[in-house]
């Protein structure tokens, strides 16, 4: 044991006193849908809260069940998606869509080795899928988490490592309500983010997110959404709607259809 049961008894008590007086309430929060919990952890990754918050809402109107987001095209889903960014996360969505209809039944395994070989889900997103959607005390950190830890056990150290941070996550982790106890993590996180500047720089692996306006990802995003939209597109409508310098444009559209995200055929694109 790293703490003595009283170090960690103080800090739990902290934790949950903070989140029964600052809790914050999300619609995929408490709710006993684990396709829920899946759209809402892929779509927060590498995106605020806030600006989930609508997309989600619209998401699951639209796609209310895994069989349903299974049956779709993935034309269908970008369409819905746009806005979001990181497009791949979409087709992620839909690969373990028609994969766990296929395989599973259609339902969602609780078991993180399984959700790690699934598309697009790492270590710390199969392991939040399991302590939300199922209420299993997993053990992740993701950058609000480690936030708190770096702030309340490392205020005096640099270069931070998660490896230093996880037998704390796991000493700590609250066996009983896991669920809740990452919501409170999580939410003290954002506030400290508020009070201190840039508190995630004493990470050992602390990156600043690239500018995204005139990036390759905004130019790659602006692609996908003219071929989702108009379904089929000529090679030159491309260059004309996305208005960026061509060589980039052919460099990306390339990359697209070598990853088979959209299809090539007679000078057209269309979503694959």
């Amino acid at each position: 044991m790293l703490f003595t049961v009283d170090t960690i008894r103080v800090f739990q008590e902290f934790i949950w006193d903070y989140y029964k007086k600052n809790g914050r309430v999300f619609a995929w929060r408490n709710c006993n849908n684990p396709y829920y919990v899946l759209v809402s952890e892929i779509m927060l990754q590498q995106t605020q809260t806030k600006r989930v918050v609508e997309k989600y809402e619209e998401f699951i109107t639209v796609f209310p069940t895994i069989q349903l987001l299974a049956q779709a095209s993935l034309r269908d889903v970008l369409i819905v998606w746009q806005g979001l960014g990181y497009y791949r996360r979409a087709r992620y969505l839909h690969q373990i869509a028609e994969i766990v209809v296929a395989k599973h039944a259609g339902k969602i395994p609780s078991d993180a080795a399984i959700l790690q070989t699934f598309p697009g889900l790492g270590p710390a997103t199969a392991a939040s899928i399991c302590a939300f959607a199922y209420n299993i005390p997993a053990i992740f950190i993701e950058t609000n988490i480690r936030t708190v830890f770096i702030h309340y056990f490392f205020s005096g150290h640099v270069e931070v490592t998660d490896k230093m941070i996880m037998p704390l996550v796991a000493e700590t982790v609250d066996i009983h309500n896991p669920r809740e106890w990452y919501y409170a993590l999580m939410d003290y996180g954002v506030f400290l983010k508020s009070e201190y500047t840039n508190p995630s720089r004493k990470s050992a692996h602390y990156t600043k997110q690239s500018r995204f306006e005139g990036s390759d990802r905004q130019i790659r995003a602006a692609i996908l959404k003219c071929i989702a939209e108009r379904s089929i597109i000529a090679h030159e409508e491309i260059f004309s709607s996305v208005g960026a310098e061509k060589d980039r444009i052919e460099k990306i559209i390339s990359q697209l259809v070598h990853e088979q995200f959209i299809i090539h055929n007679n000078d057209t694109y269309s979503i694959s």
